[in-house]
């Protein structure tokens, strides 16, 4: 199954689903007492260990260790109840109300709720020893995490980087925008070291990023560590974006300076730089001028670009002495090229972007560079081009599933038979796991996904201790109580993948498995798949891959005409089976279903639309199923296409097939435009391959997802 690495910071994501996790607390989602949480838990045989874990006492209650007793201090608002007061209290700002709420709810599991509630209403004006203070005071919680890692952000916003170091040191996981925080208080305080460490993430990206790490890649110019040859780099990337601040900057420091007027004249007109340029010297100038040229003009219209760069490179090379140096040539064709390939869905794919990275080749590409290179050549089969273009990543990124399968895939075709039997070897690795590039391998090798090996639909044993220390563990005892109180699920989400992530960093799988065993248990489907999503070494498909509304999902499954497995594999991937998900663009439901799509189904099935009944668990089924239907129709009856349609449209997956012929399924996934869309795709066609062993009806993913046939 796939293994979801911790990309982002657990402290801040809500769900797994990325649609429909409530980034607010409001009044309106705060209805329930701490008796009602305690008979909750009663009804699940946990009487005992929910009422020591939801009544708490003086703070003499609390032990570090995580075992939480009840005494004869316990009242009955010091709990869940109390948190959902303060809740609505720190939603009005209501400072005294919470500085109340600190005292009342001292040394409960919910203390340092209102504490952070209170500081965060302004972050600018906490000190670092008070943010300080909190992280020791509730040490190891996520919104201690949380309280830190936010403030270093802010303080780093308005420039006060003394005191994002003073708490840097504090913050054990960031996520990107937070790095850059920290790395800006170092590059501002002498430490130039480290805020080296952030250097990949920031230095030669040219996609969009948070704005900190903007600013740490600009203000990296001026560290000490930085060479002319990182500036040189850079400074490439940024005269094909267009970024003029840092042109500017960089060019500098070069001690090759561009004038702003320089790059503003330009912008308003490409054209005129060019038919100037032969009559200019041959300076390092006017190279940079001539990449800024091209870049601008290639934002307009790539293929005026290429006939340009084309009509100058053949004039150059009439010349005794050139305007052009080779890496000003190389860079321009690669600004083709990753020109063209975000063109790929309006004007379709096209070969000449892999002439393009080819006529650009050295030693100097970027990630983003890089990746698309290999996935132009890919879609055509350039497999000499696939092994270029992954040799131009880091060491690192090469070793990822990934772009090991591809260089497998680009070595299965080679005339040489060591390459051959290299490629044989690399698929038995990549085989050893059970994600979307270890099923394909697998594939490759002969081998077959066997549901049984991982448990099959048989739930894994707890033993009686285990699932008291469930209980037993802060984190996950705050996650239990808030999911059961009905408060905002960002809450409960982002107590439970901070609980998992501590059991994690333990190696405490028999606590991960015990967790992830009760939420399924109690329907909270979604925290039990990322708890073992989230693993190493936990194994079981009864929780990962958990079948909910069986016969609802098989019998419209059935009558729709597609295969149950891939109706879960879709259900999974877009709501982790939380019925209420809600996207921001307004789909809902099990299955995702937008209110346009559901009217059209409606108007189909000839039923009179109601969104109440769309939206509920077995209509939306229904619904669900028949458009996966419908779509599979519409496009050659081919799931890969269906899968790219249900979640991009049905004309974006049809725009992506290819003109003529046909092409290996894994090709056109790779290629499709949309990075959303091609995750999407990977993880169901994933998703049914393990539900269809799980349902008794195993087919491998290679057969699964077939061949692509050309657009009608």
């Amino acid at each position: 199954m796939t293994k979801l690495r911790v990309a982002h910071s657990i402290k801040d994501e809500g769900s797994t689903s990325q649609k429909h996790a409530s980034k607010r607390l409001t009044a309106g989602t705060l209805r329930v007492s701490a008796l009602s949480v305690a008979t909750a838990m009663s009804a699940l045989g946990l009487s005992q260990v929910a009422c020591a874990e939801l009544t708490w006492g003086e703070e003499d209650s609390y032990q570090q260790e995580g075992s939480y007793q009840q005494n004869s201090g316990y009242q009955s608002d010091n709990g869940v109840s109390s948190f959902t007061a303060a809740a609505i209290a720190a939603e009005r700002g209501d400072v005294s109300a919470l500085y109340n709420y600190e005292q009342a709810m001292s040394g409960g599991l919910f203390a340092m709720y209102p504490t952070y509630w209170r500081m965060n209403l302004d972050l600018n004006l906490q000190s670092s020893a008070a943010v300080s203070q909190f992280v020791r005071q509730y040490p190891d919680t996520v919104m201690a995490e949380k309280l830190v890692a936010d403030y270093a952000e802010t303080k780093a916003g308005s420039n006060d980087y003394a005191s994002v170091r003073q708490v840097a040191n504090l913050i054990t996981n960031a996520d990107a925008s937070e790095r850059c925080a920290v790395a800006l208080g170092f590059n501002n305080g002498g430490d130039t070291m480290r805020a080296m460490a952030a250097k990949s993430e920031v230095w030669l990206t040219t996609k969009k990023q948070p704005a900190l790490c903007d600013q740490l890649a600009m203000e990296m110019n001026n560290n000490a560590l930085i060479s002319n040859q990182d500036r040189a780099a850079r400074l490439k990337r940024m005269l094909r974006k267009g970024k003029t601040g840092d042109i500017m900057a960089l060019s500098s420091r070069l001690g090759t300076p561009i004038a702003y007027s320089a790059l503003s004249e330009i912008q308003l007109n490409p054209s005129a730089f060019f038919s100037r340029f032969s009559r200019e010297p041959a300076s390092q100038n006017n190279q940079y001028l001539y990449m800024y040229a091209i870049g601008r003009m290639a934002d307009k219209s790539y293929r005026e670009a290429a006939l340009q760069l084309d009509f100058d490179v053949k004039q150059d090379n009439q010349r005794s002495v050139k305007l052009l140096n080779d890496e000003t040539r190389r860079y321009a064709y690669r600004t083709l090229g990753v020109q063209r390939m975000n063109h790929n869905t309006d004007d379709g794919f096209n070969a000449e972007a892999v002439d393009w990275f080819r006529n650009s080749l050295d030693n100097d590409f970027n990630f983003e560079e890089a990746e698309d290179y290999a996935m132009a050549a890919i879609r055509f089969g350039r497999w000499d081009d696939v092994v270029e273009a992954i040799s131009k990543m880091d060491g690192e990124t090469q070793k990822e599933a990934q772009w090991q399968y591809w260089l497998a895939r680009a070595y299965e075709q080679s005339s040489d038979s060591n390459k051959r039997n290299t490629s044989k070897k690399m698929y038995q690795n990549l085989a050893k796991n059970n994600d979307y590039y270890g099923l394909m391998a697998k594939d490759k090798v002969g081998q077959r996904f066997d549901a049984s090996r991982l448990g099959g639909n048989n739930l894994p044993n707890v033993s009686t201790a285990d699932r008291a220390r469930v209980m037993q563990d802060a984190n996950f005892a705050r996650a239990f109580a808030l999911y059961n109180a009905d408060a905002s699920r960002a809450y409960a989400n982002r107590e439970w993948n901070w609980a998992v992530k501590q059991a994690r960093d333990k190696r405490d799988n028999n606590l991960i498995i015990a967790a992830a065993r009760q939420a399924y248990d109690m329907g909270w489907l979604d925290r039990a798949i990322y708890a073992v999503d989230n693993t190493d070494r936990v194994d079981s498909l009864a929780l990962s891959h958990p079948m909910p509304h069986q016969d609802a999902v098989v019998r419209y499954s059935q009558s729709a005409g597609i295969d149950p497995a891939w109706a879960y594999g879709i259900m999974r991937q877009e709501s982790r089976f939380v019925a209420s998900a809600r996207s921001n663009v307004g789909a809902s439901g099990l299955m995702q279903v937008m209110p346009d799509t559901a009217k059209y189904i409606a108007r189909n099935l000839g039923e009179t639309y109601s969104a109440s009944r769309a939206n509920s668990g077995d209509t939306n089924i229904r619904y669900g199923t028949w458009y996966m239907g419908d779509i599979f129709g519409k496009l050659n009856r081919q799931p890969v296409l269906a899968t790219a349609g249900y979640n991009a449209g049905p004309n974006n997956a049809k725009r992506w097939q290819p003109v003529y012929g046909s092409l290996a399924a894994d090709q056109y996934v790779e290629s499709i435009a949309f990075p959303e869309t091609r995750n999407y795709v990977k993880h169901v066609m994933e998703n049914a391959t393990i539900y269809s062993s799980l349902l008794g009806r195993s087919q491998p993913i290679s057969q699964r997802m077939g061949t692509i046939p050309a657009a009608l």
